[in-house]
């Protein structure tokens, strides 16, 4: 998958989201950052996400999410061959939880 180029993107987003403190104050930023189908959306894929890692098949994720085919396989491609980004969520979240998810 290709990086969003320096030029293409603001660092002022990533920077403002990384001062956030807290669950309440990420919450209340991407309320106003995003409409409520952009959240949606986003909720939808990270809940891809993590059924995904668990070992569910897509049948049974787009039963339970309501996610298409589309969006489970482009899930699904990111987790094989992106950035990383999921994996390192997912080995803070086992090492915190002492390996018990998954």
């Amino acid at each position: 998958m290709a990086r969003i180029a320096k030029k293409e993107k603001s660092d002022g987003l990533y920077r403002a989201i990384l001062t956030l403190r807290d669950e309440e104050e990420v919450y209340n930023f991407f309320q106003d950052l995003c409409t409520v189908t952009e959240l949606r959306a986003m909720e939808q894929r990270f809940d891809v996400a993590v059924l995904l890692n668990e070992g569910m098949i897509y049948n049974d994720i787009l039963e339970r999410t309501g996610a298409s085919s589309a969006t489970i396989s482009r899930v699904n491609r990111s987790l094989a061959f992106g950035h990383g980004g999921y994996e390192t969520y997912f080995d803070r979240r086992d090492a915190a939880d002492g390996g018990k998810q998954k």
